[in-house]
């Protein structure tokens, strides 16, 4: 039996953890350690196996081989205590469309085993931190995409989990929706909450996440802060995008006898290599100032997330795999 962290230990532990479905690795020796009050995003593709390691931390899935923990809680032998400290939001609503809002958390809560009284309470107040006022009598099945959500996350902390598992949160939800469950993420981070989640989407981990791993087919390629991932591939450059097709060429011409080129010539553009950042920035600028090349926008480009996938993984984040359907056929 194991004993509740303190404050300063990891609340999510993970070592060698891997699953597999037959033949199928679905992940492969996967080592984590997840801080305290932190947001740590599994970022990969569909299919990576990312929904996998979530399943084997809220012990609806063990392992094949390897160990977990949650709050110090082994998620095989203290299955139930790992229960108590951890809530998960799939990446479907789990909610009851026939019912209310308000009647969807009355039942999570009176199902977490709270009395009636206690219950209105709770979620009085799950109705207030997340807004859902204006909707709280309307039946779900007929309110929007995020509004589910902001239910669905309400749901979650019915018992105050110290840890929440955010499966894909926003798969499926328009831009300003998608904005709404940002700060409501950040919120819960600020309340004291520590957040697991995953996602296929760039900006969410870039805007999101304290510490970021890159999955593909169910192994830790990378980990690191967003920009530490970046700063891996060290691929920073000047972008000059000229103001017509001739201009190209002159663009060519006064940049190509100093500096090492690539050409887009769909785009306008010129690329130069900036290791440097800006002092090759300045330069490039005086060259151009130097000759007085037409351009419409010069700008130091640092790589993005994608291009760190695409360099640690070989393939980029968007691919279509369906591991994760594979192990719902073998499951």
């Amino acid at each position: 039996m194991t004993s509740p962290p303190t404050n300063d230990e990891p609340v999510v532990v993970t070592r060698g953890l891997s699953k597999h479905f037959g033949d199928f690795v679905a992940v492969d020796h996967f080592d984590l350690e997840v801080k305290p009050g932190s947001i740590v995003s599994l970022l990969g593709p569909n299919g990576a196996g990312k929904t996998t390691i979530v399943r084997m931390l809220a012990t609806l899935s063990e392992p094949t081989s390897g160990s977990a923990s949650v709050c110090g809680y082994d998620v095989v032998g203290d299955a139930d205590k790992v229960r108590s400290v951890l809530s998960l939001t799939g990446q479907f609503a789990a909610l009851e469309d026939n019912l209310t809002a308000q009647e969807n958390l009355l039942l999570m809560a009176r199902l977490r085993g709270y009395s009636k009284r206690t219950s209105k309470k709770i979620v009085e107040g799950l109705i207030d931190r997340f807004d859902i006022g204006e909707f709280r009598d309307k039946l779900v099945k007929s309110v929007s995409g995020g509004q589910r959500r902001r239910v669905d996350l309400a749901a979650s902390l019915v018992i105050e989990p110290k840890v929440l598992i955010l499966d894909e949160p926003t798969t499926g939800l328009d831009p300003r929706s998608r904005q709404v469950v940002w700060s409501t993420i950040r919120d819960l981070v600020t309340s004291g909450v520590t957040l697991f989640l995953t996602t296929q989407y760039l900006e969410e981990a870039d805007a999101l996440a304290d510490y970021i791993v890159l999955i593909d087919h169910g192994k830790a390629t990378a980990a690191g802060t967003s920009n530490g991932l970046k700063a891996l591939i060290g691929d920073q450059r000047v972008d000059v995008t000229a103001s017509d097709v001739n201009d190209l060429d002159a663009l060519v011409e006064v940049l190509g006898g100093t500096f090492e080129l690539s050409v887009d010539r769909d785009r306008r553009m010129v690329s130069v290599p900036a290791p440097h950042e800006l002092s090759d920035l300045a330069a490039v600028t005086a060259a151009l100032e130097q000759r007085r090349v037409a351009i419409d926008e010069i700008a130091l480009r640092r790589p993005t997330l994608d291009d760190a996938f695409l360099a640690l993984t070989g393939q980029p984040l968007e691919s279509t795999s369906n591991e994760d359907d594979q192990e719902e056929v073998v499951r």
